[in-house]
């Protein structure tokens, strides 16, 4: 395995985890439990789909832990996984429109529980991220949610850092007509 960027205690981890101790993946799990959960949640809106999505991403991990060549982070290879597992859940799932009203009926119903939308603020934000196209929902998650750099986003998207910033842009311009109604803080 070629030289890895991250820690050295990730480093060992990822060798743990090859030779096959279970403990050893789980603790990668669990340093990166929250980050993937809460990208697949901007992705899909939904909690329950979000969770499989994120289970799916860690599955799909162990399974492909040989190939990480640690070229990357492996929480850059790992969101790369995850965002494209929730790509190809929004091709599959035909339901960009009534996402919303179901996961609020949801959500109402269920007196709100792991987190969910705190307010309505958060809710309106999380509607207009599902009316984004895909792609440019991924790039506004990668970016704004995950803290990415352009470069890193293009990396985990598989595209140019120029397309993802015009992702970023053309998204920016629509939450901005979208959201346009907000209440804004001062300065």
């Amino acid at each position: 395995m070629a030289h890895m960027a991250g820690s050295d205690d990730e480093f060992k981890l990822i060798e743990q985890s090859l030779s096959g101790d279970p403990e050893a993946y789980a603790a990668l799990v669990h340093q990166h439990q929250k980050m993937i959960r809460s990208m697949t949640f901007r992705m899909t809106g939904s909690l329950d789909d979000a969770e499989d999505l994120a289970q799916d991403a860690f599955l799909r991990a162990y399974q492909q832990l040989d190939s990480f060549g640690g070229g990357s982070k492996f929480s850059t290879w790992l969101c790369k996984i995850a965002i494209n597992l929730s790509l190809d859940w929004r091709r599959r799932e035909n339901r960009r429109d009534d996402i919303h009203s179901k996961w609020a009926a949801e959500a109402a119903s269920e007196n709100n529980p792991g987190g969910g939308f705190p307010d309505e603020l958060s809710r309106r934000v999380q509607d207009a991220l599902n009316r984004l196209p895909t792609k440019q929902r991924a790039a506004i998650v990668l970016t704004i949610y995950e803290n990415q750099s352009h470069a890193e986003a293009a990396k985990t998207l598989g595209c140019t850092e120029a397309t993802i910033s015009w992702r970023v842009f053309a998204a920016r311009q629509k939450l901005k007509r979208l959201l346009k109604d907000l209440p804004h803080e001062p300065a």
